[in-house]
């Protein structure tokens, strides 16, 4: 090429040399003419998506039943309704005291709509405390129960092989927790919180308080694993760290699903029925909402789901023949802080 042809070649001004590098870039330059126009459709279709997730009806629920069973069922319950659950779960340890002491701590001005609890007591201790609204407050579906959970390899239970005649029997009553055989090998979840606390206080009734301290006290003495909730309890069982221990259906049914050798004793007189409650908050936020939620969550089909999920023993009591422990609720609520209180002097963790 000569030295004309070469200056020729040469773009004179910027539109000369864009023309020229677009021509030979086979068209690039053109890329974002079509790039820009679809991420801005992006952009708006996901703050279209943002603002239906946080736009709309809405019902604000302190949850103490567990999350794993309580989400799959909002989200149906949202999917149904066009209603979105924004959910506030307890911690195993506390259970629902935790979420208690909120819900009174807020009365004055109410954060939650639904309060969905795992348990009666502390539902009714809200009642009393006008929690609820006036009207239809709470409610309760469903049950689990309070059981001894064993170890089929440390107590005997069926055919017993005839290489284990020393296996000792299971207990035939709480009360013999205390005898020299459970030493260090019973577990049960810090008796302040949750079923726990309810069961032990409901105990104090059936027993009167003389017998019911002393078997407290024999109780602790006797090195039992005291820890952090009823799945811990019968974890504990079912590794065989604990021969036998207390614990709730579900938390019993947990392990059992997952091979271990564990069975729980058949109900007794000294055995508690849990039922779920459901419950609205007076002045609650979101009123419609949440009767939507409270109406949804006593349906028939959802204690069902519960029972198939294992959360639940069973959808009804009423088919319950076994005699179980019948508290005489307002009286139990009204001792609970001076039962809760000789509990931690003697459960001293």
């Amino acid at each position: 090429m000569s030295s004309q042809d070469k200056d020729r070649a040469k773009p004179e001004t910027w539109r000369d040399w864009l023309s020229q590098f677009e021509s030979a870039a086979g068209g690039l330059l053109t890329w974002p003419l079509v790039i820009i126009p679809i991420l801005v459709l992006i952009l708006f279709t996901g703050i279209n998506q943002l603002k239906s997730l946080t736009s709309g009806p809405a019902v604000i629920a302190y949850i103490a039943q567990d999350q794993v069973y309580a989400e799959p069922l909002l989200a149906d319950f949202t999917q149904e309704t066009g209603i979105r659950v924004r959910a506030v779960y307890d911690s195993e340890a506390v259970k629902t005291v935790g979420l208690a002491n909120r819900l009174l701590a807020e009365a004055a001005h109410p954060q939650c709509d639904v309060f969905w609890g795992n348990e009666e007591l502390r539902t009714r201790q809200l009642a009393i405390q006008d929690t609820w609204r006036a009207t239809n407050g709470w409610a309760a579906f469903g049950y689990r129960s309070r059981r001894i959970v064993i170890n089929t390899n440390f107590v005997r239970w069926g055919e017993t092989p005839s290489n284990r005649t020393a296996t000792p029997e299971p207990p035939r009553s709480l009360l013999e927790l205390t005898n020299a055989v459970w030493r260090g090998k019973v577990a049960l979840a810090y008796p302040i919180f949750g079923t726990t606390a309810t069961h032990f206080l409901a105990l104090r009734q059936h027993w009167g308080d003389p017998a019911w301290e002393e078997w407290c006290v024999a109780l602790a003495a006797n090195r039992p694993f005291v820890v952090d909730g009823n799945s811990v309890a019968a974890k504990l069982v079912a590794k065989g760290e604990a021969w036998l221990g207390l614990s709730d259906s579900d938390d019993i049914a947990a392990v059992q699903s997952e091979g271990a050798p564990v069975v729980a004793l058949p109900l007794s007189e000294e055995s508690l029925l849990i039922p779920n409650t459901v419950a609205v908050v007076r002045n609650a936020p979101h009123p419609e909402a949440a009767q939507r939620l409270f109406a949804w969550l006593q349906r028939p089909e959802v204690a069902a789901r519960l029972v198939t999920l294992k959360a639940l023993e069973g959808a009804s009591a009423v088919a319950i023949k076994t005699p179980t422990l019948q508290p005489n609720w307002d009286k139990l609520v009204s001792e609970l802080e001076a039962g809760t209180e000789r509990l931690k002097e003697i459960f001293v963790r």
